[in-house]
């Protein structure tokens, strides 16, 4: 699959790129009143110009262990167009916004002056074409970035785990590396939280968007152990760890974002079955999904006739350190797949969400 079906597949099976905004398939939704509005573009010419990164998607945000937020890019150009010069991937950029309302601004950018890829290799390659990141995780001092390795968007070679000690400023190899059609080929994107009891919780799923979520959980200090993470599954009427993973909510899953927010655990996820950005908050990452509080936060729309609530050709939608249940800030994503522009990164609150 190429990269610009993969991100276009949703807007068609939507019917054209064009979705009302009725209320969510689940029992409890509807039940509070949700309100999201654009706060403003994360980058772009202008914004993002001096990085030399005007296009560029994803930005996954995590605290740093020196206050700073990171926030980590997928597939990134010079110009304001897809292919448009330069390709990195992934490449980071810094914050040191503390009122999320305001707006999200830059501090720097990895590598310096020019946004960098966070470590070197060649885009087209004989083994693959670029690397994604998935999620990253900060426990004490050091980050972990689980990142898929593709040839082809849609198509994981493999997925692996890079480390840094310095707040995102240098990335090491952890030699964790993870097999495409592991669990069934449900664990190539993820998203992970550490909880309280010192385990970090795995959502996973496959990178084409058509698949449902698994469970994990491992040690905080083992989390480069591929061998260490144990499955959450149902066998003989009891959901378990140690039983062999069973999908946990079904559906078409694109990007996840996991937190603990709040006392509370966060979902909120590409919803690529529905075009549409959803939420979810449950009491613990193994509490039952079905029966959990679920609505919709942000939904997908057509070119022009966008709004504060429906975006085109939207995706991600990942939790911006500093959130609240009833202040939550995203990352979410926008590619005009038949222009090439725009591209881009923007940040959208939703007021009451936990209410």
């Amino acid at each position: 699959m190429s990269r610009r079906s993969l991100v276009k597949a949703a807007a068609l099976a939507a019917g054209g790129g064009v979705l009302s905004g009725g209320g969510a398939a689940h029992a409890d939704s509807g039940t509070r009143a949700v309100a999201s509005r654009k706060i403003g573009d994360l980058t772009g010419p202008g914004l993002t110009t001096s990085y030399r990164m005007e296009a560029t998607d994803l930005g996954i945000p995590a605290a740093c262990p020196d206050g700073r937020t990171l926030f980590v890019f997928g597939d990134t150009f010079e110009n304001a167009a897809v292919g448009g010069g330069d390709w990195r991937s992934p490449v980071a950029l810094w914050s040191d916004t503390s009122d999320l309302n305001a707006g999200v601004t830059w501090s720097g950018a990895v590598g310096g002056d020019t946004a960098q890829q966070l470590w070197a290799y060649q885009h087209d390659n004989d083994v693959f074409s670029t690397v994604l990141p998935s999620d990253v995780i900060t426990i004490g001092g050091t980050m972990y970035l689980h990142a898929m390795v593709n040839k082809g968007l849609g198509n994981v070679v493999w997925t692996e785990i890079w480390r840094s000690d310095d707040s995102g400023a240098t990335w090491t190899h952890t030699g964790a590396k993870f097999d495409p059609n592991l669990n069934g080929g449900l664990f190539q994107l993820l998203t992970w939280g550490l909880g309280d009891d010192g385990y970090v919780y795995v959502y996973s799923t496959g990178f084409q968007r058509d698949k449902p979520i698994i469970l994990k959980r491992v040690r905080a200090d083992n989390i480069a152990d591929p061998n260490a993470y144990e499955p959450w599954g149902y066998r003989d009427g009891n959901w378990a760890w140690g039983n062999d993973c069973t999908p946990i909510l079904e559906g078409a899953f694109g990007e996840m974002s996991l937190r603990p927010l709040g006392g509370k655990w966060v979902l909120t996820w590409f919803n690529a079955g529905d075009y549409r950005i959803d939420g979810m908050i449950m009491d613990t990452p193994t509490s039952n999904l079905y029966e959990a509080y679920r609505q919709t936060l942000l939904w997908g729309g057509a070119w022009g006739q966008e709004d504060d609530s429906h975006v085109a050709q939207l995706y991600g939608g990942y939790v911006i350190p500093g959130s609240t249940l009833d202040n939550l800030h995203l990352s979410v994503s926008q590619w005009n797949t038949d222009a090439g522009w725009p591209y881009r990164v923007m940040q959208f609150r939703v007021d009451g969400f936990g209410s």
